[in-house]
């Protein structure tokens, strides 16, 4: 007789803040086609990658549809209580 298998997946909502450093507000004037949106889709449709130089900062990158640049996007994650923020720390074009 076969045995029945359930499987529970729990998902886990935050509500996520974005913040920004003040390297990225002044890189911001220098770049101002990337967008929030673009932020957002980058970091939700990238891996979770983990930067080089420092242990608790990631890396986003992702080819961005309509024009097909690559961007990459460089940021932090922070976890209080049941809130997340993610701070962007800079964010550049790759081509």
């Amino acid at each position: 007789m076969p045995k029945k298998i359930f499987i529970i997946s729990f998902y886990l909502y935050y509500n996520v803040k974005i913040e920004y450093s003040l390297h990225w507000e002044k890189q911001k004037r220098f770049r101002p086609e990337i967008t929030d949106d673009l932020l957002e889709l980058c970091i939700q449709n990238s891996e979770k990658l983990k930067d080089r130089n420092w242990e608790d900062t990631f890396n986003a990158i992702v080819r961005i549809p309509p024009s097909g640049r690559i961007l990459k996007v460089v940021y932090k994650e922070i976890y209080k209580d049941e809130s997340k923020t993610i701070k962007i720390l800079t964010s550049y074009w790759l081509d």
